[in-house]
């Protein structure tokens, strides 16, 4: 199956976080899934730094090549019909980078891991 991760799930993959479901980990773990994360993750993550939201500790390139690459997680680029999209979404959320990724997910058949039940609301697939 194909998946793709919130910015918080790859985050707390990251750093071992007990907030990660059990769930999650095994499907992060196992090798017959495809794991993807958004450009968007990263430009969420990029702002979040910026503005003192987020520390990671190392600098943003390092957390990727060391997180992203170094697991075999393939970046989702972000291509006009994402964008599209959007402009069709109900507002069940107003979080942009969110809003995004039911885009992505929508189009490109993915299921997200992700804790917040949000997601839900969409036609999309979420699991945790």
């Amino acid at each position: 199956m194909k998946f793709l991760l919130d910015t918080h799930t790859l985050l707390w993959i990251a750093e071992h976080n007990d907030r990660l479901s059990k769930n999650a980990a095994e499907l992060f773990l196992n090798p017959k899934n495809e794991i993807l994360l958004s450009v968007a993750s990263i430009w969420e993550m990029t702002i979040k730094i910026s503005i003192g939201k987020l520390e990671l500790g190392m600098p943003l390139t390092t957390f990727v090549r060391r997180h992203v690459s170094g697991n075999g997680i393939k970046l989702l680029d972000i291509r006009p019909e994402h964008l599209f999209r959007i402009e069709e979404l109900p507002l069940h959320h107003r979080d942009p980078f969110d809003r995004l990724l039911v885009a992505q997910c929508a189009l490109d058949d993915l299921t997200i891991i992700s804790i917040d039940s949000s997601f839900d609301r969409y036609d999309i697939e979420r699991v945790w």
